[in-house]
């Protein structure tokens, strides 16, 4: 573990290399730690997959206190319980309408589209990060089967609430937006609302799963077509 600085009022805590469920709860643990020990100290913390960037009030602290402090809290790190995270189940309309590159995923896993929507909703992912538009959550690991790296083209406008695969993560696009992974559903829950507290459905650290539903319920739930 190192720690570096990423702005006047920021550091960031590296954890690892490697993008595993290990590194992941120990960067979940260390949010829930600096949460506790340090919350009068701190404007926001932005967890990723194997760091964590600690933004902090320079009224109430320099950059050597919060580093002082940072490696004193987590000297704690491997003692603190596991962060098991919320479960949260996603509903998706999984089909070649609402996922046009369902069949061709399924073609080249040499499957069935059924055993490949068992396979994806079987799985129990976890939300490594969250980035590239607010309430994209990068979610993983995608089974080896049907895992699918992204498109040559980009889509120049994915529809929002695409159920998505790009390698071994996949994804809920949370609004319309140029995207390159392979799309084999939809889901009708928000996964970003500025109007709601909190914001977004899922936070880093939570369980994912998929539960398929058909198009009436899609519908029924707000999804559009």
């Amino acid at each position: 573990m190192r720690i570096e600085i990423a702005g006047e009022n920021a550091l960031i805590i590296y954890f690892g290399e490697d993008t595993d469920p290990h590194t992941s709860a120990k960067v979940q643990r260390a949010v829930t730690i600096l949460e506790t020990e340090m919350a009068d100290k701190l404007i926001d913390m932005v967890p990723s997959y194997a760091s964590l960037l600690v933004i902090y009030d320079q009224l109430t602290c320099d950059h050597l206190e919060i580093q002082a402090m940072l490696q004193n809290i987590l000297t704690q790190l491997e003692s603190a319980p596991q962060a098991k995270g919320t479960l949260i189940t996603l509903p998706a309309y999984y089909s070649t309408e609402s996922g046009p590159d369902l069949e061709n995923l399924a073609q080249r896993a040499n499957l069935s589209i059924d055993e490949v929507i068992q396979i994806h909703s079987q799985t129990e992912y976890r939300v490594y990060a969250i980035g590239f538009a607010p309430g994209f959550a990068y979610l993983g690991e995608v089974d080896p089967r049907i895992a699918a790296p992204r498109l040559s083209t980009p889509r120049q406008k994915v529809p929002k609430g695409s159920v998505a695969i790009a390698d071994q993560q996949t994804a809920v696009y949370p609004a319309v937006s140029p995207g390159g992974w392979n799309l084999i559903g939809l889901c009708p829950t928000p996964m970003f609302d500025p109007n709601k507290k909190p914001t977004m459905p899922v936070q880093v650290g939570d369980r994912i799963r998929f539960e398929p539903i058909s198009r009436t319920q899609y519908l029924a739930l707000g999804g559009e077509l």
